[in-house]
């Protein structure tokens, strides 16, 4: 097997070389929309498949409170709840992108599944996530500093000192239509 790396928006496979899948882990929402899906139908074999999943925090009903309580602190350090994002999408309630994907006429054969599970972190455990994503990764030493403080103070509170986090994914499957 070889693997690829680059943009994919201006890849080019070798000469005469098609794919049986092309696929993205948390990922495909980057690409540029105008491109993606010819692109993708572009570098797939007749019949290949266009594979690609999304995953974002959810909230069960009964989740852990600490999420409602952080909140608190991102507005106060001036990181609100984005707009337009649904703030509190529930496990099993992710939206697809089945619409999107008959919408460019290039796939058919759609499937879409939903997977949900909870993740049990310590205090630092949490924060290395944290710094993994762009939103934290941007905020200001001062941000940072006031919310992982809180954090950590949150959590030593608890007897076991963990927070729950529940997590959902889409996976969407979709073949490759006509003939290159």
């Amino acid at each position: 097997m070889t693997i690829d790396d680059g943009a994919f928006e201006t890849w080019l496979p070798p000469a005469g070389v098609t794919y049986e899948l092309v696929f993205a882990a948390t990922a495909w929402h980057w690409l540029d929309p105008a491109v993606r899906y010819q692109k993708a139908w572009e570098v797939l074999a007749p019949g290949g498949h266009l594979a690609f999943w999304a995953a974002e925090h959810v909230f069960a009903a009964d989740g852990d409170p600490i999420f409602d309580e952080l909140q608190l602190v991102y507005d106060e350090i001036g990181s609100p709840h984005p707009p337009g994002k649904p703030p509190r999408p529930r496990p099993g309630e992710l939206p697809d992108s089945r619409a999107e994907i008959e919408a460019s006429g290039l796939f058919g054969d759609v499937v879409t599944r939903q997977f949900d599970w909870e993740i049990s972190y310590p205090a630092d455990e949490y924060i290395r996530l944290l710094d993994t994503f762009s939103s934290h990764i941007a905020m200001a030493p001062w941000q940072r500093d006031r919310l992982y403080g809180e954090i950590r103070r949150r959590l030593a509170a608890r007897p076991d000192g963990r927070l729950r986090r529940p997590r959902g994914a889409v996976l969407q499957v979709a073949r490759r239509h006509g003939q290159a």
